[in-house]
């Protein structure tokens, strides 16, 4: 099936993992060579946030990972140095393509026919005008594993509509549950539906590379904001699906068990989890309220929940008596689930933060010497260390464009045509 504006005509072939792309291997082959996704060759066309940290999941395993990067025009003034596109982008390489251009696309089609995994997150539309559609791409390469994200989906009502992060939390119901009883609706702190919709897509394109190897077929894996957000609602949205429950907003609390929520100390606030059984028994003798389990308000989940104002306030008047630090390492000490509450600063000052390691030090030829959040994944015996910097705009052009096999007269009739920069 020939894309809008021209394609490639390759001989369709099911590439083994194994195997280099074409020509000369990337320069990863040998360094990169023991990990997971070693030999996996992913062609990034993801702006924003969503498809991103799709694509950095399998760039941290070691996939071979290429940035299809638009031309500088339009291209933001000093965000290849922002703190987000460093974080975001590392273990990647770049190439400009402008896909405007028919020779661009035609070119895309080539480096598909060698590829393994392609993820984009456009607009439906856009995908089909450009012609990098599932049906115009399986048709280029039947093994290619193509990953989308979407703001609402592929098709449907809203399918044509921008998604951004926040309103997909408000379309999914997660402001509506974020945020104290009364206050209006809260977003969380974090693009969470950003992040969510990436990493259920990474898991999807991994199913599918799974699939793969044993039928040689690809698939289209896709998912959206509005649906990473209604996934992450969880025992949420089971309250309205299963028992008709609209869940109200609740706070720093537990929507449904207490005392299981933030309270103040004396100096600071703390996070505590007790709701009931010996943990329940064991936090109110710490806290020298033996007698509150026996008493019929708080005897049981249901009745503390009926009774949440006045079970917290006792709570707090005890809880004043002595600083965050004392009841986090007396009540630890009790077997009381218990932690403070710390800025995004005292999180990375934190002794565990730092015995996990979750900033890790990368050199950047700009910035020099920076710390990346780390893949809050670890698997034994496997590095996660950050082994590339974020790249420049078209940094890797002519390397990769090599390796994809084009002879320096190509590409530098492609440069001549305006198809890569």
């Amino acid at each position: 099936m020939p894309a809008p504006g021209g394609s490639y005509a390759a001989p369709k072939r099911t590439r083994r993992i194994s195997e280099p792309v074409t020509g000369s291997p990337s320069p990863e082959a040998a360094g990169w060579s023991g990990l997971p996704l070693a030999g996996i060759v992913v062609l990034d066309l993801t702006i924003a946030r969503a498809g991103p940290t799709a694509v950095r999941q399998l760039a941290d395993w070691g996939a071979d990972v290429i940035r299809v990067d638009a031309p500088t025009d339009g291209f933001e003034e000093g965000r290849e140095a922002s703190p987000d596109h460093l974080n975001i982008h590392r273990n990647k390489r770049s190439l400009v393509i402008d896909l405007k251009n028919p020779s661009g696309r035609e070119l895309l089609h080539r480096l598909v026919c060698s590829a393994d995994v392609l993820i984009e997150n456009l607009r439906p539309t856009v995908k089909y005008r450009l012609g990098f559609d599932w049906d115009t791409l399986h048709a280029v390469n039947p093994a290619l594993v193509m990953g989308s994200i979407s703001g609402f989906g592929q098709d449907g009502p809203y399918a044509t509509r921008g998604g951004v992060d926040q309103i997909a939390q408000g379309l999914g119901g997660m402001m509506a549950v974020t945020g104290l009883p009364g206050h209006g609706p809260v977003r969380a702190g974090v693009a969470i539906s950003d992040v969510t919709a990436g990493l259920q897509l990474a898991i999807g394109v991994l199913v599918a590379l799974i699939e793969r190897s044993r039928t040689g077929e690809g698939r289209w894996v896709h998912t959206s904001l509005l649906e990473s957000m209604i996934g992450m609602l969880d025992f949420q949205a089971a309250r309205w699906t299963v028992a008709g429950e609209d869940p109200p907003q609740a706070g720093n609390d537990h929507p449904t068990m207490i005392p299981m929520g933030t309270y103040e100390a004396a100096d600071g606030y703390i996070n505590i989890a007790a709701p009931g059984g010996r943990l329940w028994r064991a936090f109110c003798a710490e806290i020298g309220r033996p007698d509150l389990p026996d008493d019929e308000r708080f005897s049981s989940t249901k009745l503390r929940s009926a009774n949440r104002n006045e079970l917290n306030k006792l709570i707090s008047e005890r809880l004043a008596t002595a600083s965050s630090d004392e009841w986090v390492e007396r009540l630890n000490a009790a077997g009381i689930p218990c932690g403070r509450v710390n800025s995004v600063a005292e999180a990375f000052a934190d002794p565990q933060v730092q015995h996990l390691g979750m900033a890790a030090p990368v050199h950047h030829p700009v910035m020099g010497d920076i710390r990346i959040v780390r893949n809050a994944t670890q698997i034994d015996g496997v590095p996660g260390d950050i082994r590339r910097p974020s790249p420049a705009q078209g940094e890797h052009t002519d390397e990769i464009l090599t390796q994809f096999g084009l002879e320096p007269a190509e590409i530098a009739a492609l440069r001549d045509a305006g198809a890569v920069s």
